[in-house]
């Protein structure tokens, strides 16, 4: 999982969500799980 900056190259990615858990932003992706990020 990359922490990152940004998130908004990894939610451009097919199949990827962007979740809020416990106050984070994640990008989850099942179609390729390789685009795994966490902001901040």
């Amino acid at each position: 999982m990359k922490v990152r900056a940004s998130l908004k190259s990894l939610k451009n990615k097919p199949g990827s969500q962007v979740v809020r858990r416990r106050g984070r932003v994640y990008v989850i992706n099942k179609l390729n799980p390789r685009f795994k990020g966490r902001q901040g």
